[in-house]
C-alpha cells in the first residue's frame, strides 16, 4: 500500500526549513515557528523602508559635507538645482561627491554659486 503524504505533514515541514537559524522552540515547535516566522517577515517588510530612509538620510550627509567644503549649506545647493532645472537625485550626487570632485564643483557652478 502506497504511503499517503499528509497536507498538513508537508505544511509543517515548511514551516521548520523556513524557521532554520531560530532558536530553541522557534525552530523546532511548528505553532511557535510559524509564529516567529510571521513575525520575522514583518520585521522584515519594515526593515526594507527603513534601509530606504536610512540611506536618502546618509546621501544628505555626504553632499552637506561636500558642498559645504566649498562654501555652500545643503539647503541652497538643492534650491539652487532645482531653479538650474538639474534633476540629478540625491544617491548620484552623493556618488559623485565622494568619486569625482570635479564634477561636482561643474554642478555646483551650474546651479549659480
Amino acid at each position: 500500500m502506497a504511503r499517503v503524504k499528509s497536507p498538513a505533514a508537508i505544511k509543517h515541514r515548511k514551516f521548520l526549513k523556513m524557521a532554520k537559524g531560530f532558536k530553541q522552540a522557534r525552530r523546532t515547535r511548528i505553532q511557535t515557528a510559524k509564529e516567529a516566522i510571521l513575525h520575522a517577515g514583518q520585521y522584515a517588510y519594515v526593515g526594507r523602508k527603513l534601509r530606504k530612509r536610512d540611506l536618502r538620510g546618509l546621501w544628505i550627509i555626504r553632499l552637506n559635507a561636500a558642498v559645504r567644503a566649498r562654501g555652500l549649506s545643503y539647503s541652497r545647493f538643492i534650491s539652487g538645482l532645482k531653479k538650474s532645472k538639474i534633476t540629478l537625485d540625491r544617491k548620484i550626487l552623493a556618488d559623485i561627491a565622494v568619486n569625482d570632485s570635479k564634477t561636482l564643483d561643474a554642478i555646483v557652478k551650474k546651479a549659480g554659486f
